[in-house]
């Protein structure tokens, strides 16, 4: 490939992907239109990302932030509500693969420079023993001999709230010295790594009386909730899991199919 890719306008565009293949930044126009208004029984994550991201774009200190837990649970959902919310207070936002993580330093000396505050994203992040990529990731959260950029943090969801996988046998060599708890070198390794997220937000697996909840806001207007609610623990239990995906997927599929018996009216005929 031969020519030199012309830069984003991040006057106009909200967000980029990484494109490690042709190392160059990919402009999103179409932007995922969710609103936190969207988003149910997240509200404790939501207030607390929302104000951290808040003293971001106001140049107060913010932390990286680190979304872990259940999936299907709105973690990466937030993330696209933000974008939303704050793109007008020049807030942006840029993705990129866990496999790409080698390019990062990259990507940072590309926008550091610019008048916009980012958030480098990257979805369902986690590692593999004997990666390297995330010493790259490393380098970013907390500089090397250079700080970190002021307009540049660190936003990532994982299933894994170590970031790496752990093993029984990592603390069978931990070590109690002068009554604290030493840990072995491979958990330390795992800790130092998710330590560098200064905000952890814990997301968990949704009760039936909070998945009925996140049910009934969808819909409103039903007022057969006994049917209602037998209809979506019938979906919940299909797919294995309950959550706020799974209550929007049922929404997705069901709202005003007049056929569906919660709505009262009658298929004959038809």
């Amino acid at each position: 490939m031969s020519g030199q890719k012309p830069a984003i306008n991040w006057d106009i565009h909200p967000a980029a992907i990484w494109r490690s293949k042709r190392q160059y930044l990919r402009p999103v126009s179409r932007i995922d239109t969710i609103r936190f208004a969207d988003l149910l029984g997240v509200d404790q994550q939501k207030q607390k990302l929302v104000l951290n991201t808040r003293r971001y774009l106001q140049g107060l200190p913010a932390n990286n932030v680190l979304l872990w837990g259940s999936r299907g649970t709105g973690k990466s959902s937030l993330i696209k509500a933000l974008l939303n919310e704050f793109f007008e207070q020049g807030l942006r936002l840029i993705e990129i693969d866990k496999d790409d993580l080698l390019d990062l330093p990259e990507i940072v000396d590309e926008i550091k420079d610019t008048s916009h505050r980012f958030i480098v994203f990257c979805d369902d992040l986690s590692f593999e023993r004997g990666e390297s990529t995330y010493k790259a990731l490393k380098s970013v959260l907390e500089g090397s001999i250079e700080l970190p950029p002021e307009n540049i943090l660190i936003y990532a969801t994982s299933n894994r709230r170590h970031l790496l996988p752990e093993y029984m046998k990592d603390n069978e060599q931990a070590a109690i010295v002068g009554g604290e708890i030493h840990h072995a070198e491979a958990v330390e390794e795992q800790i130092s790594l998710s330590d560098r997220f200064g905000l952890w937000l814990s997301f968990y697996p949704v009760n039936q009386p909070g998945y009925l909840e996140m049910i009934d806001q969808l819909f409103p207007e039903v007022t057969d909730r006994k049917e209602l609610h037998l209809e979506a623990i019938r979906f919940a239990t299909g797919k294995g899991v309950r959550s706020g995906r799974t209550a929007q997927q049922f929404y997705r599929m069901y709202s005003g199919d007049m056929s569906m018996p919660f709505y009262g009216v009658s298929g004959e005929g038809n």
